[in-house]
């Protein structure tokens, strides 16, 4: 049996047009404008009443004298705080969203006791509830302006931290700064001294109604392998064959929850910490002795990759400013052309059972 599908007539009339229209006015009486919007402005010209529009013939001289009133601003449409009708996608709650990297400079007290102003950059996310559209993002900037100007400390952090929360109806919200701290370091045998630029980053998160403090340091320093040593001073007493062991340029990035109700955690102390665990950090200033002495302390300091996470690992144990941690090691190998990592965690704040496919990339150090 053969079935001939009707004609269909692909040009509706004006019967058909008249309906659509109908239609749509109907919806348009009912919707918000924000919602007309969304769909086409043009369909608020349809509505009874409405004011045709001026178009093409609009100006095209920037009003530098037009203000903004507050009566204006109410009359400005704001599609984040539209209604849930206008979400695209799941509705979800989204746990991070917010703005990364805006930069400003920031006081901070040195723990010498004078202050140094650092460009810093820094990130502000807030959850977002299923129901919600969306955020202001510019409130995230605006709270933490209004803060900028005092030296910093983590309370700082949590008055900017409590301004968003309440601006945005938040439950949970993030405030993450970083920037690079320079410290006066001297050589090992000369006297010169030079500046060190550590990579820090600090962070306040507020998740289900407790409050973290995290500090973040990535410590350079050279590793020279155990197993390599041992080899090139065979070399030298079997066959009397000149050898030398190989060693790297190594990252740690060393992240540690700050203990509220201990003293104050100064980016020093944190760098001091480092230097007791693996003392062979990169130097600065370098003349013959320091870089012979350098040779003598990586060979008094012999380290694998597991070697450097277990001796960090011994020196926060036994700090009372910090709580839970984690240590990341990268050996950028000399000898092999892929690197030696680690990952060691104390406590859940840290524990994850995936990993960032690039998180050993980001712990290279560009000098």
């Amino acid at each position: 049996m053969n079935i001939h599908p009707r004609d269909v007539n692909t040009n509706p009339d004006r019967d058909e047009a008249e309906a659509a229209l109908d239609v749509l006015r109907r919806w348009a009486a009912k919707a918000s404008a924000t919602e007309i919007s969304l769909l086409d402005p043009a369909v608020a010209r349809l509505l009874p009443g409405s004011v045709p529009s001026n178009y093409p013939d609009l100006s095209r001289r920037y009003p530098a004298d037009f203000v903004a009133d507050e009566a204006y601003r109410d009359t400005l449409p704001d599609l984040q705080n539209g209604p849930a009708s206008l979400i695209r996608g799941a509705k979800q709650q989204i746990q991070h969203v917010g703005i990364s990297n805006f930069r400003l400079p920031i006081r901070f007290h040195r723990k010498s006791g004078d202050d140094l102003t650092l460009e810093t950059s820094v990130t502000g996310t807030v959850s977002l509830d299923a129901e919600k559209k969306g955020i202001n993002m510019s409130r995230i900037m605006r709270s933490f302006y209004k803060h900028a100007e005092r030296t910093f400390s983590f309370e700082v952090m949590e008055a900017a931290l409590d301004d968003y929360m309440t601006d945005l109806d938040t439950f949970d919200a993030r405030i993450q700064m970083r920037f690079s701290y320079p410290d006066k370091v001297r050589s090992l045998r000369s006297g010169l001294e030079g500046y060190q630029y550590y990579d820090i980053a600090l962070e306040l998160v507020e998740k289900d109604g407790e409050r973290l403090k995290i500090m973040h340091l990535d410590y350079v320093y050279s590793s020279t392998c155990p197993c390599s040593l041992e080899l090139s001073e065979h070399a030298r007493s079997a066959r009397g064959q000149l050898a030398t062991p190989h060693s790297q340029r190594s990252v740690a990035r060393i992240s540690v929850v700050v203990d509220c109700n201990a003293d104050c955690l100064w980016f020093e102390d944190l760098i001091a910490l480092c230097r007791r665990a693996v003392p062979t950090e990169t130097q600065v200033m370098v003349k013959r002795e320091d870089e012979q002495a350098f040779a003598e302390l990586n060979a008094a300091n012999p380290i694998f990759v597991e070697d450097a996470a277990r001796l960090f690992c011994a020196e926060l144990l036994a700090d009372h400013h910090i709580g839970d941690f984690r240590v990341i090691a990268s050996h950028q190998e000399s000898l092999h052309s892929h690197d030696a990592v680690s990952v060691l965690t104390e406590g859940p704040t840290f524990a994850s059972a995936s990993l960032d496919p690039r998180l050993f990339t980001t712990l290279f150090h560009v000098g």
